[in-house]
């Protein structure tokens, strides 16, 4: 069975983001995949430092190394802070992206595929975000769905228990979970 890990740039605990990226495991649900959400929050990962990693590579991030390792694709959801990704989301990526010395783990990212996806209480939904996402994903050897979903006005988007309110744009992001899906089943095969 095809393996997702889906996961939110926010540690917040009503993040939009992480309603996002559970509505778009669910449509790879639908697709046949096994999703598996992880929330950043129950990870104390550090701040990134080579003199940390040089003592050891925490537990937390070896933890966290071996689900994305076990994952066929990744669905991704990032807030957008200054026009960026989130800082919780590119520390996390640097200690993914680097060889755990004390530990045999498979490649984080490598050969993997990726569905990536944004909201903002902003017009634009985090769309400049995204193309920072993209690029850093890229360079890891992720292959980016080119059909990224961007979601504006996030507090009129969702209602209050965590659903898009416009149905046309859930079944968007559904359908990027499934093509993550699709696309991660072909790899593997």
């Amino acid at each position: 069975m095809t393996k997702l890990i889906a996961i939110a740039g926010s540690l917040r605990a009503q993040s939009f983001n992480k309603n996002l990226v559970k509505i778009a495991a669910k449509g790879a649900e639908e697709a046949g995949a096994e999703v598996r959400y992880v929330d950043l929050a129950d990870f104390a990962i550090p701040l990134y430092s080579e003199d940390l990693e040089a003592e050891g590579t925490p537990a937390s991030v070896n933890d966290l190394k071996h689900l994305f390792a076990q994952a066929d694709g990744i669905l991704l959801a990032s807030p957008e802070y200054n026009g960026s990704i989130s800082g919780v989301l590119k520390n996390a990526l640097d200690w993914l992206s680097r060889p755990s010395k004390d530990a045999e783990i498979g490649s984080a990212f490598q050969g993997k595929v990726a569905g990536i996806m944004a909201t903002s209480p902003g017009g634009l939904g985090g769309i400049r975000g995204l193309a920072h996402t993209r690029d850093i994903l890229f360079n890891l050897g992720v292959m980016v769905s080119p059909k990224q979903v961007a979601v504006g006005s996030s507090y009129q988007a969702f209602n209050s228990e965590g659903q898009l309110t416009d149905a046309d744009m859930e079944q968007r992001v559904k359908a990027l979970g499934a093509e993550v899906a699709a696309i991660a089943k072909q790899l593997i095969n």
